[in-house]
């Protein structure tokens, strides 16, 4: 007796699951095609090429040896000298660094100094050297005129306690 599917039609002969005689599963056709597509990716030469094998035609048309020696050479050089800018690079932070480092150092002591120093009297001078005067200084920033103006008036005649 012949086999039987699930679905009642007979597993072996010319007759499908559909009824229809000599038609083939197009479902079972797409799973053939993508299985013999995986093979040829798997087998294909580029991985060949990445696993440092030498098959079929190479890269940039590169000789199927491999990089030759003038390549080799001048990669080498190339190397070196990305090294040698490196350093050169890593130098020029180095010696900016220290500069900032110092000139930070020299404005953040005048600026203790600065407010070290109280005589009296001098109060309104010292608010008048952290404020900038200059009306033009930003458009973006608030009006702050009538500020300025009220601090001028206290610096030039300064109020008496």
């Amino acid at each position: 007796m012949a086999e039987l599917d699930p679905f009642g039609a007979h597993a072996s002969g010319p007759a499908l699951g559909n009824g229809v005689a000599g038609e083939e599963d197009p479902a079972a056709a797409f799973l053939a095609q993508q299985e013999s597509e995986i093979a040829g990716i798997e087998n294909d030469e580029a991985f060949a090429i990445l696993d440092g094998g030498a098959h079929g035609p190479q890269p940039h048309g590169e000789p199927p040896g491999g990089p030759d020696a003038n390549s080799r050479k001048q990669e080498a050089e190339w190397k070196e000298k990305a090294i040698k800018e490196l350093d050169e690079w890593y130098a020029r932070q180095d010696e900016q660094l220290q500069k900032t480092k110092a000139n930070n150092r020299a404005a953040e002591e005048a600026f203790v100094n600065d407010i070290e120093e109280s005589s009296p009297g001098t109060e309104w001078e010292r608010v008048a050297r952290l404020c900038d005067f200059n009306p033009k200084s930003s458009k973006q920033a608030k009006d702050v005129s009538r500020m300025r103006s009220v601090l001028i008036s206290l610096k030039q005649a300064p109020l008496v306690h």
